[in-house]
């Protein structure tokens, strides 16, 4: 049987918006062709511009306007007012939650509730997603390291109908999460006393090597891959390898844009060249081939089989 072509998903906003810019982002995703949108803050918990009741509410009018909404969770947990918010959101009562720390997804669990394993679960394998599952796992998003066979080995061992894949297939890749505060050390400030700096940089700040590449990007107390990485391009191989769900993480310029254009090209058949990527002239998939992150190589370069 053909498989249907994969949903869209709107990952979690990864940097520091004001109030407003997140509002008004929000009020025109909820008439963008998207399936499902991610709402909560994953990086730092000194954002504070919006409080897990005002994501609930957010959620409320995003789940009115026809879109599946979930809620997600901090990454890095250092503090028991962090575990307190991660608390008020598992106990939400209302919206899916994708667990991004292990604490979420036992909270979760206590209570018998099912839940999406987020990009910082370290699931590499059949017998890590099949013991995720028996406590609850409904989907799980795939490490933006894995590569295109390890994915398709995983789901061939794992054998799980009805569990969801989703794969981030636009958008700066996650690598690593800190105690110390980059963006923070940047401006020669102590983490405590950061000013929220990240206010100043929707996109985050780049960091280039001496020949000038753009290497990575700083985001608080994330680093991030300095290039989007981008999928989109082989969704019909991604579907095949069992991918349920493209997900595209927001950035300051250009998002509704590429949903609409990936929603077009999904719904016609487009092939990859018709995908375009939001005036991002430079992107990356390495990890996909096997290869480091950075690179980028043609999707008919089939170095996975």
């Amino acid at each position: 049987m053909d498989r249907q072509p994969p949903r869209l998903s709107l990952g979690p906003i990864p940097y520091f918006w004001p109030r407003t810019r997140v509002e008004q982002f929000y009020r025109n995703i909820a008439d963008a062709p998207v399936d499902i949108v991610y709402l909560g803050e994953t990086v730092c918990a000194k954002r504070r511009e919006l409080r897990p009741e005002d994501w609930v509410t957010l959620g409320r009018e995003l789940a009115d306007a026809g879109k599946q909404v979930v809620l997600s969770t901090l990454t890095l947990i250092e503090a028991r007012s962090e575990m307190g918010v991660v608390k008020r959101l598992c106990n939400n009562d209302e919206f899916l939650v994708e667990a991004n720390d292990v604490a979420a997804i036992h909270l979760l669990a206590e209570r018998k509730l099912p839940f999406i394993a987020g990009l910082a679960i370290n699931i590499y394998n059949a017998t890590a997603l099949k013991w995720y599952a028996r406590l609850g796992l409904q989907r799980w998003v795939m490490p933006v390291e894995l590569s295109g066979s390890a994915l398709r080995s995983i789901l061939d061992q794992a054998r799980l109908p009805g569990l969801e894949t989703e794969v981030l297939a636009y958008g700066r890749m996650p690598l690593a999460w800190s105690a110390r505060c980059f963006t923070a050390r940047y401006h020669n400030l102590p983490k405590d006393r950061c000013e929220l700096r990240c206010l100043q940089n929707p996109d985050g700040l780049p960091v280039h090597t001496r020949e000038g590449k753009r290497f990575l990007t700083l985001n608080g107390i994330q680093t991030q891959s300095g290039l989007p990485c981008n999928l989109l391009p082989a969704w019909q191989e991604l579907s095949s390898a069992g991918v349920d769900i493209l997900r595209i993480s927001p950035q300051s310029e250009g998002t509704e844009a590429l949903i609409t254009e990936t929603s077009n090209a999904l719904a016609s058949g487009s092939s990859a060249s018709a995908i375009a990527i939001g005036g991002q002239t430079e992107t990356c998939n390495g990890y996909w081939f096997e290869r480091p992150g950075m690179d980028h190589r043609p999707f008919d370069a089939q170095a996975n089989g």
